[in-house]
């Protein structure tokens, strides 16, 4: 890391993104990073970030055309990359319990969708942002195919993986990624833990970050609790060349998060968050609510990702309209009474100049 005259900061992942400073805004799956938020933040010289996992081709079109019109600057798409497909499952425990919720939402009942395979639709969305010819691409839950790799490659676009353990950076080193996005244990949303078992790469971003940095040469985006200028500070110091920042941005005025979800986030304390499979079938970070505790205190009647993503998803559309947070997947990391509402362009502001004042605090201290 070095510091410019102008007193902004500046590391190599600036210069591989094409942005002012070395802060992302993470690309929250299901509506959170709106095209305003991803906008917003490019323009105020971070990296915004699409969750682009539940878009259809055409969505991502279309929010790609959408955030182009407001911003000449580079913008990310992020990518649940397939898993191996769940085999039968009986969903009817699942059904019974979701049945209660829509009965108490007025909503229709529950039934078990159908849906395409899930190498299917990754492969209809990397057609859609290979046309866009998106700046950057990254993905979570697992490695893509080479295949996809390799035409994204050979597209120009920049590649990054997400890792939560050092040999699973090491393997996306070997694939060819260009950065990689380390997170930490304390980050909200969906773990990308693909290579150990999930339980064994909970590993607290504090004690992941340096020993991926040593552990590889590209370079390492710290993620996980960061959510002012002394986190970023901290992760620099772990020789991070960047931070990747999720519930920061999600109580901002652009975010497309429901009014309940801020409202909870803003109401949460440092030991509001669990993990859980409730909402989707795979392990993610929110805060505590009536169905997490209802679907946790019976594991066996939460369905296997994807299928409990689509069996719960009419009951969250529903809640989010209604206010419902009881209903809602709240997504969040371990440090949402550090969250501010606040327009995104100030946060990116705010950030950067806490990050200024601590480094500048530590440096008086030498």
């Amino acid at each position: 890391m070095r510091e410019l005259p102008d007193g902004t900061l500046k590391t190599r992942l600036c210069d591989l993104f094409g942005i002012e400073y070395p802060i992302v805004q993470a690309p929250m799956a299901g509506g959170p990073a709106s095209v305003d938020l991803v906008a917003a933040a490019c323009n105020a010289g971070a990296l915004g970030s699409f969750g682009a996992a539940y878009m259809t081709p055409q969505q991502i079109r279309d929010a790609c055309a959408a955030t182009r019109e407001r911003t000449d600057r580079p913008f990310a798409v992020n990518l649940f990359s397939p898993l191996p497909e769940p085999g039968a499952y009986d969903t009817s425990s699942t059904l019974a319990r979701l049945r209660v919720y829509h009965e108490e939402l007025g909503v229709a009942p529950p039934s078990t969708p159908s849906s395409p395979s899930q190498s299917e639709q990754f492969e209809s969305q990397i057609e859609a942002i290979l046309e866009c010819r998106v700046p950057i691409f990254s993905f979570t839950f697992a490695i893509p195919p080479a295949s996809a790799i390799e035409r994204l490659k050979s597209a120009g676009m920049t590649i990054v993986g997400t890792a939560t353990t050092i040999g699973e950076a090491i393997a996306l080193q070997d694939v060819g990624v260009d950065a990689i996005c380390a997170q930490g244990s304390e980050a909200g949303g969906h773990r990308g833990t693909f290579a150990p078992p999930f339980e064994r790469a909970m590993i607290g971003t504090m004690a992941l970050v340096p020993q991926i940095v040593d552990a590889v040469r590209i370079p390492v985006i710290a993620s996980g609790g960061i959510m002012d200028g002394r986190g970023i500070a901290a992760a620099l110091a772990l020789g991070a060349d960047g931070v990747q920042l999720g519930t920061a941005f999600l109580a901002t005025n652009e975010s497309g998060a429901s009014r309940a979800h801020k409202a909870a986030l803003l109401a949460a304390s440092d030991d509001s968050t669990a993990i859980t499979r409730a909402f989707s079938g795979r392990p993610a970070r929110g805060i505590r609510n009536r169905v997490m505790d209802e679907f946790e205190s019976d594991p066996g009647s939460i369905a296997p990702y994807p299928l409990q993503n689509a069996l719960t998803r009419s009951m969250r559309n529903a809640a989010a309209s209604a206010g419902r947070a009881e209903y809602l997947s709240l997504w969040a990391g371990q440090a949402p009474r550090l969250a501010r509402s606040i327009p995104a362009a100030e946060l990116v502001r705010q950030l950067v100049r806490e990050t200024d004042e601590t480094i500048a605090t530590l440096e008086s201290l030498g």
